[in-house]
């Protein structure tokens, strides 16, 4: 499915410029040259990206992008005539992915468009591999664990039995289950293990290994991970 961008802008011939310079890119393309027309189809539609310009009748691009901000991540481009450092600070303050300045080349604002949605798009797969439960945040592609805003490192068993535990968070894990990961293998040998597995991992998540409140225990069937 191809990206949706919305285009405001109030200069006619701009307009015409950009959406076709982006349809023919393939993009599918939604022109609007009046602000408040632009906040209610940027409200009502789901649109990747929203080219923007900064001076715009009815309702300014300024106060459309505080409000999409407000509401919504969809990346803003800011397009305008003013190239003040102010005004771009103002810009990117409010919410603003990036900023470009009239008179622009199509080149370089089709090149502005790829590397937001790619960053877009890396941000929404590196989102899908983190698990985050309370205080506690697992990188399940990187391996990186973060307890309470500061880095953990873990070993490889301690990892696996966290990553494990991450997967359905509030679900009871029995020794066996969990043995049988950490080895992979049905043989376990003694599961009382598992219980020497789960105190170190404590030792480096609980804010108080001896009261634990990230892994609970349930006796006689195993051990889930909760938020906390």
């Amino acid at each position: 499915m191809n990206e949706r961008v919305l285009v405001v802008e109030d200069t006619e011939a701009i307009l015409d410029a950009v959406t076709d310079a982006l349809a023919a890119e393939g993009f599918e393309v939604e022109g609007v040259t009046d602000g408040a027309v632009a906040l209610q189809r940027a409200q009502s539609e789901p649109f990747d990206l929203v080219i923007l310009d900064l001076m715009l009748p009815t309702l300014s691009g300024t106060e459309i992008c505080r409000r999409l901000r407000a509401e919504s991540a969809v990346p803003i481009i800011m397009l305008t005539a003013r190239d003040a450092e102010a005004d771009r600070v103002l810009g990117l303050e409010i919410g603003a992915d990036d900023y470009i300045t009239k008179p622009f080349s199509e080149v370089e604002l089709l090149s502005r468009v790829r590397a937001i949605l790619r960053r877009r798009e890396l941000d929404r797969h590196r989102e899908s591999t983190v698990r985050r439960l309370g205080g506690l945040t697992l990188d399940i592609v990187e391996h990186e664990v973060v307890v309470d805003g500061e880095p953990v490192a873990l070993s490889p068993s301690e990892y696996k039995l966290l990553a494990l535990l991450a997967e359905q968070p509030g679900r009871v894990f029995t020794r066996r289950e969990i043995m049988q990961h950490l080895w992979q293998s049905t043989y376990v040998g003694d599961e009382r293990a598992c219980d020497a597995h789960v105190s170190t991992l404590r030792k480096k998540i609980e804010r108080d290994p001896s009261h634990p409140e990230r892994i609970l225990t349930i006796p006689a069937f195993g051990y889930k991970l909760v938020a906390a």
